[in-house]
């Protein structure tokens, strides 16, 4: 899946509200990737600005922090972990082309110097940092955000989105496109089958872009390396066609291509009790 939503939803957005704001799953090396390859290309949408949510604790751990660590103040390792927002940053504006603001998930367990030194980092590059307080506050607490993004939306006057590959390229380029472009790869590889395969679709369906599934937890196919790893082979176990969808589906490391549930979801304790209250939610 590319985990966006349907075009349809995203059109019904855009004629219903002055302002339509999709989510596209997981970071901006996977989600937006295929929401700009993918959905724009196929449907001829051309968004305005990218909203790129980050949180401390998820730079803590890009920068070598473990979950023992992640409520205890370390600047420093949240320093470190700014390379892996940082090519994300330079993904939006250089591959994608387009503006960014970054929307700083504010928790109780931020202190202010994390705070701080992630929005001072943020100036220093010319990209708007905005503290998002929306779960703790409600809609008020997403205020400054909206502003944020609606005053660089306002200013355009036509989209500047690009793609990362053009469309007549072959599968195979395509995907090492993306790899070396966004996931910082020196290469990619497979097997003989692997690359026959996508030969033989690149002739069949020369026009299909390709949608890379991998762990969300690194730019690369490990989980485990963390931060902006560069210079690694990304491999492609697997390619699968999606006729119907439009699309090729590289499998590249050990990755279900449609996750599934937890062994507990939350939908077990969730209920409706006789007097219609609904417990269970939180």
């Amino acid at each position: 899946a590319h985990g966006c939503n349907t075009y349809m939803a995203t059109y019904a957005g855009m004629k219903l509200g002055d302002y339509c704001v999709t989510e596209a799953g997981f970071g901006a090396d996977l989600g937006a990737e295929k929401f700009v390859d993918i959905k724009c290309r196929l449907t001829g949408l051309r968004p305005a600005a990218v909203v790129l949510v980050a949180t401390i604790k998820a730079l803590k751990h890009h920068g070598g922090c473990n979950a023992d660590g992640y409520k205890v103040e370390n600047v420093e390792a949240m320093k470190t972990g700014l390379a892996n927002l940082d090519r994300h940053i330079h993904n939006i504006r250089e591959n994608y082309g387009m503006p960014v603001v970054v929307a700083v998930n504010h928790f109780n367990h931020d202190t202010d110097a994390e705070v701080s030194g992630l929005l001072d980092h943020l100036a220093s590059k010319g990209v708007p940092g905005v503290m998002a307080k929306h779960w703790a506050q409600g809609g008020a607490g997403a205020e400054d955000l909206a502003k944020a993004v609606v005053q660089i939306v306002d200013a355009q006057t036509e989209s500047p989105m690009k793609f990362v590959y053009p469309s007549e390229d072959d599968l195979w380029t395509k995907i090492r496109t993306v790899a070396t472009k966004i996931y910082g790869a020196s290469d990619i590889s497979s097997s003989e089958g692997v690359k026959k395969k996508l030969a033989t679709l690149s002739k069949s369906y020369p026009n299909f872009p390709v949608c890379i599934a991998k762990t969300q937890s690194s730019f690369s196919t490990d989980p485990t390396k963390r931060g902006a790893p560069s210079g690694h082979v990304v491999e492609i176990k697997e390619v699968r066609l999606a006729a119907g969808a439009g699309f090729v589906i590289a499998i590249c490391g050990e990755i279900m291509s449609m996750p599934g549930l937890p062994k507990h979801p939350s939908a077990e304790v969730v209920d409706v009790m006789p007097d219609g209250r609904i417990v269970g939610l939180f």
